[in-house]
């Protein structure tokens, strides 16, 4: 008799605690509100989502995640991707790592041209953002000449040695790319010596970049740069009128004279088009001894510091070269360069994620016409946590299916409405797409937020990313009200009912 009187009593406990904690979800979820009216539009977004794909061995055909990377960018099926053969490489980045002789030239393709070939399989139907960034170290004035390793795997960083051409005239830099640019364009080309190689490619270059952040990599002054600039766009758009070309590329935001002195028309030569601007943003650990908890404030503060500098950027973008777009090609983060032993925390890969769906939406409030994620592949010795993809397995991680979430769901011309969330963790925005009505809901925090949303949310059809998903694409479920329970950096899409 007592145990019965026992166990009633702990059913009708549980019963009481149960009920209250529903309702302090309750109450809870009434505390945070979003609200859209959808009949006022504030912006119509131009911003298109992207990201880049960086040069390195795991993109190479004998490596492991050769396939799982390149199918991965296939299917994500975005325009504007970005293409760098990057410095530390030189085997897979520079097509003449020697000097020509008075009897030889040391032209080589043989670690760029099937990175290219599946790049450009890949992307297929898409346009896309050339950038052979690196200079040969030759053509730069050094105590002594750099050594290139052996094995094309092997990294050398010291191979953006120098900051002065040792051709002041520029006539090795341009020619330099004209050969490359006709290698992919023309079918071939003819070296110093008269002798013509063939290799019958006629791709289309939409866009091409000119050097990759010249103020970090060679510490070059906005003048040189400009001179570098005008050279060799001068001398490829002679070879392919209907190519834009894309300046600067910059590291760094902190400096005004680069983008005053850039856009401005009278420090250009004649005839010099200015088409295209860009420039870059890693979120970083404030110290060492930071966690996960922690990076998010970081993050989010970075981010919102780097949209002040956009909007400065802007205005002098719009003073003095107002026809000129700009492109935001490098967006992520970065725990350290090489990460070797280094552990990633759990959930990193999503709060990386919906920080960069963070910068898109703002990106798409301030009229930025692309957004790109880096990076497709990194790893251990190469940028590990700015990677899309897991360099062990060849799957695609949070940072991957949050940029094809957005880009399934977002794209230029949506309309953006008025929004309000009554919560600072979660950043809201109402978008009126050609398939409907959507919301998107970025939790900045790492915890768990209930909402309650507007009552035509009822029935609504959700596709989210969270720490729940993994590795896996976003996962699908259908309202049964119209209150939601976001997990810790939760980046979620709410499709309306028409």
């Amino acid at each position: 008799m007592e145990k019965n009187s026992f166990l009633n009593s702990l059913r009708v406990a549980f019963i009481v605690v149960s009920s209250m904690l529903l309702t302090l979800q309750h109450l809870d979820a009434q505390n945070n509100t979003i609200s859209v009216d959808w009949s006022n539009t504030t912006v119509v977004s131009k911003t298109t989502l992207t990201l880049q794909v960086v040069v390195n061995p795991m993109l190479r055909r004998n490596s492991p995640i050769h396939a799982g990377s390149f199918n991965a960018l296939q299917q994500l099926g975005v325009d504007n991707v970005r293409y760098v053969p990057w410095f530390p490489y030189p085997h897979m980045a520079v097509a003449e790592l020697q000097p020509p002789t008075k009897n030889e030239t040391f032209w080589d393709f043989t670690h760029i041209d099937p990175i290219v070939e599946d790049f450009m399989n890949a992307t297929n139907g898409h346009t896309t953002i050339m950038n052979f960034s690196t200079i040969p170290a030759w053509m730069f004035k050094t105590d002594k000449p750099v050594e290139v390793p052996t094995d094309p795997d092997e990294v050398c960083w010291s191979y953006n040695s120098g900051t002065l051409l040792r051709d002041a005239s520029m006539s090795e830099l341009t020619d330099y790319y004209v050969r490359l640019f006709s290698w992919y364009t023309k079918g071939g080309f003819t070296d110093e010596l008269g002798k013509f190689h063939k290799s019958g490619h006629y791709y289309k270059i939409p866009y091409w970049e000119v050097l990759n952040e010249p103020d970090l990599e060679h510490n070059i002054t906005p003048e040189s740069y400009t001179k570098m600039y005008d050279a060799i766009v001068t001398t490829l758009k002679k070879i392919s009128p209907e190519t834009k070309f894309i300046g600067l590329a910059l590291a760094y935001t902190s400096n005004p004279s680069w983008f005053e002195y850039f856009l401005n028309p009278t420090n250009h030569q004649p005839n010099v088009p200015l088409e295209g601007i860009s420039y870059h943003f890693y979120g970083t650990p404030d110290d060492g001894k930071q966690t996960i908890d922690n990076y998010q404030y970081s993050f989010f503060n970075q981010a919102n510091a780097f949209l002040d500098k956009v909007r400065y950027i802007e205005s002098i973008r719009k003073r003095l070269a107002p026809q000129t777009f700009t492109t935001i090609d490098e967006i992520g983060n970065i725990l350290s360069r090489d990460g070797v032993n280094e552990p990633i925390p759990d959930g990193y890969w999503n709060l990386s994620g919906a920080m960069y769906a963070y910068i898109y939406l703002e990106m798409s409030k301030l009229g930025i016409d692309v957004t790109g994620e880096s990076q497709l592949v990194g790893y251990p010795t190469q940028f590990p946590s700015v990677s899309m993809m897991n360099w062990k397995n060849g799957k695609s991680n949070a940072r991957y299916w949050i940029l094809k979430l957005l880009k399934d769901n977002f794209e230029s011309g949506d309309k953006l409405v008025s929004t309000d969330s009554n919560t600072s963790s979660v950043v809201a925005q109402g978008f009126v797409t050609k398939e409907g009505k959507k919301l998107l809901l970025i939790n900045k925090r790492n915890e768990e937020v209930q909402l309650q949303l507007p009552t035509d949310a009822r029935d609504a059809s959700i596709s989210y990313v969270d720490i729940t998903t993994g590795e896996n694409p976003p996962a699908k479920e259908q309202l049964t009200g119209n209150t939601i329970k976001l997990n810790p950096f939760s980046v979620v899409v709410i499709k309306f009912k028409n």
